[in-house]
């Protein structure tokens, strides 16, 4: 028995009404990416007007807003020099040791090749203010964060199981993690999903299952709950239309960890108007 199938169902209309997490609806993928990319200019050119660092956690997937947010930090000339970017995880090698910056698949090295490398030195920010999680300096994220007031806005994707950040349901017959320990999770490592590496085998290897590393680093949900707002894209067409559906008006739950952003003061979802449509399930 599907207990989603009465919520696959509902229209739209009344999706927003029973949602327990606020959302936001744009055209199509191009009108999302870029809404993605000025969300973020946004929140730095803020800060600047304000004299305040701005401080950001921003994921690897969705990447294809970055090459427009730097276009946009260039054109606009705003300043990165006080901003902080705490990226949410990274993959590990099968020794645990982060993949070299030089790996197609490093987010470290996307993020330094896509983005900071294309804003004008003279807004750059400071190469020491992009703080990655660590594998062996496991709380120096949430240390760091700390250190400078805590996140404006955590920025994200979601999972195809509903993760936020790598922030996968534990799936074990041994071990059951609550809601309560999810919500307190912190910076760790951890041997990603099967559902997990055939999703990024099919979005960057041609369904390769066999190039995704099977292990990664994650910032936890402690710190992203934490943030004074969140906002979640949801790109990825026809694989996104379940979970978004979960996400906004599904029962709370650690086999869904992005449901524990339900509640959160200042909390948005924001995806495309196909995706949000109801679900039929058939042969196609």
């Amino acid at each position: 028995m599907d207990p989603y199938a009465e919520l696959m169902r509902l229209p739209v209309e009344d999706l927003h009404r029973g949602a327990r997490l606020r959302f936001r609806l744009v055209e199509d993928n191009p009108a999302l990416l870029a809404d993605f990319a000025f969300s973020i200019a946004s929140e730095v050119k803020t800060a600047n007007a304000e004299g305040r660092p701005a401080r950001l956690i921003l994921p690897v997937g969705p990447v294809r807003q970055y090459p427009i947010l730097a276009r946009i930090t260039n054109r606009e000339r705003i300043s990165w020099r006080n901003a902080w970017v705490f990226q949410m995880d990274e993959f590990l090698d099968w020794q645990g040791r982060p993949l070299p910056v030089e790996h197609p698949l490093s987010f470290t090295g996307f993020l330094r090749r896509e983005l900071f490398h294309h804003i004008e030195p003279d807004l750059a920010m400071p190469p020491d203010h992009h703080v990655a999680p660590h594998p062996f300096r496991i709380d120096e994220f949430s240390e760091r964060l700390a250190e400078v007031g805590g996140a404006d806005c955590c920025y994200g994707g979601i999972g195809y199981h509903g993760h936020v950040a790598f922030n996968e349901p534990v799936i074990s017959r041994w071990h059951k993690v609550t809601e309560e320990e999810m919500r307190a999770s912190l910076t760790r490592v951890l041997t990603l999903g099967d559902d997990s590496i055939v999703v990024q085998s099919i979005g960057c290897a041609g369904g390769n299952s066999h190039a995704i590393p099977h292990m990664a680093v994650t910032c936890g949900m402690r710190d992203i709950l934490a943030s004074r707002k969140i906002r979640l894209y949801c790109a990825a067409g026809e694989r996104h239309r379940a979970i978004f559906r979960i996400a906004v008006a599904g029962e709370v739950t650690a086999d869904y960890p992005v449901t524990l952003v339900q509640g959160h003061p200042d909390a948005e979802a924001v995806t495309e108007a196909s995706t949000a449509a109801p679900l039929e399930v058939g042969l196609r």
